[in-house]
């Protein structure tokens, strides 16, 4: 049992729950996710089982998330999961809104959340704020590629629903926080929904109801340049050896098949020879 499942994560749950139930229902252990989701958050999220549980680094990454910000209420962990700190009217309009967008487009630096899965002197930032304690976190460049406004809610407390494309590590949270201070208040995210996750849309993702939807690890790393090796390029692989880079070839991460079109393994392109970096077991 091998390959990808695109799976719709429901509200309430950890991307840790959802792996805990899919391994109950396939029946097996080597089950891993690829990209955290909040227990707020719904949507895409992709897992790998099997072999394939070692090819999560190699997925397309980039995240699409649809989000609805909540101005004027900061809150313990800026959702609607968390306390309310502070509440002060923001009579923001659509218009100040479109006006700030373009300076959030690009790469931008954001300072991760408290209650995020980064490792801080050993220790997760989310199990730090759990015990009230708050640390200093360096700011991280991310990218934006898309950052649009997609429906506007006017009002003392007005409510923004925007559409981000982003790369992968970027907080949408952080993101709602650093845009309401650049308007002169707070706010807090109301909901998020992952679109995308790679090339793992919310069209193909299976509920817990519905059968899983398997994805070929070929198809899943279907961006990556391939080569299809020849028998004695199957033992030099089997070996560790390196290969010359054929004719043509393009890409520094390269997928090797074997004669009969299976993944057989991950090379890294240096120089004119692909050199392997993950060989999967035959057979499996």
């Amino acid at each position: 049992m091998n390959g990808f499942l695109n799976v719709l994560k429901p509200p309430g749950m950890t991307a840790h729950d959802v792996v805990a139930v899919m391994r109950r229902r396939l029946g097996t252990k080597r089950i891993g996710h690829a990209g955290t989701l909040d227990p707020l958050a719904v949507g895409v999220l992709p897992l790998a089982v099997g072999h394939a549980t070692r090819l999560l680094q190699y997925l397309r990454s980039g995240k699409e998330y649809l989000a609805e910000i909540q101005f004027g209420i900061e809150t313990s962990t800026a959702d609607a999961d968390g306390t309310v700190l502070r509440q002060a009217p923001m009579p923001i309009t659509e218009a100040d809104l479109l006006a700030i967008l373009p300076r959030f487009r690009g790469v931008i630096s954001q300072r991760p959340p408290m209650v995020s899965a980064i490792s801080i002197g050993g220790k997760r930032l989310y199990e730090l704020a759990r015990e009230g304690i708050e640390v200093e976190r360096p700011l991280r460049e991310v990218t934006i590629s898309e950052l649009e406004l997609v429906r506007f809610w006017p009002g003392e407390y007005p409510r923004a629903q925007i559409l981000v494309s982003c790369s992968a590590g970027t907080y949408i949270r952080s993101l709602a926080v650093d845009m309401a201070e650049v308007l002169g208040g707070v706010a807090s995210l109301a909901f998020l929904l992952r679109t995308r996750a790679g090339d793992f849309p919310l069209e193909t993702a299976a509920t817990f109801e519905e059968e899983p939807r398997w994805i070929s690890v070929g198809e899943a790393l279907g961006h990556l340049p391939m080569h299809r090796a020849s028998s004695q390029e199957v033992v030099d692989i089997g070996h560790g050896r390196a290969l010359t880079v054929p004719e043509g070839l393009t890409g520094e991460t390269v997928r090797i098949l074997d004669e009969q079109g299976e993944l057989l393994a991950m090379a890294q392109r240096r120089g004119a020879r692909l050199h392997p970096k993950l060989v999967l077991p035959r057979g499996e």
